[in-house]
């Protein structure tokens, strides 16, 4: 169960990363990059970023993509939430496969 303090810093992390991939994907036509759950630890020093893309065959090279260039978006993450934050926590991404699990389940019952 998370704490008030950790869904609010969720919640400001998911706007945050969303706005920046958001500026980051306009230089790449045809790709999608949306946070679907940021989950941050109680201690507040790790948030694992889950990331849904379209088209979701790129899902796994654009995650191993963000995960190389993690520092410069921790970095531009910093400079938005400075003066909310006082550490801001490491990041890790992963693959939101929620919609592709729904998918199946759907043409399963179909």
């Amino acid at each position: 169960m998370e704490t008030t303090r950790q869904n609010k810093i969720s919640r400001l992390l998911q706007k945050e990363l969303s706005e920046i991939f958001l500026l980051q994907t306009k230089a790449m036509p045809g790709i999608l990059i949306s946070v679907s759950a940021v989950r941050i630890s109680p201690d507040m020093s790790i948030a694992r970023v889950y990331l849904s893309v379209f088209p979701s065959e790129k899902a796994e090279e654009m995650v191993k993509n963000i995960n190389e260039n993690m520092k410069s978006i921790r970095f531009e993450l910093g400079t938005r939430v400075r003066h909310q934050l006082r550490i801001i926590p490491e990041l890790k991404f992963f693959v939101d496969d929620s919609l592709d699990y729904i998918e199946k389940i759907d043409s399963l019952l179909k």
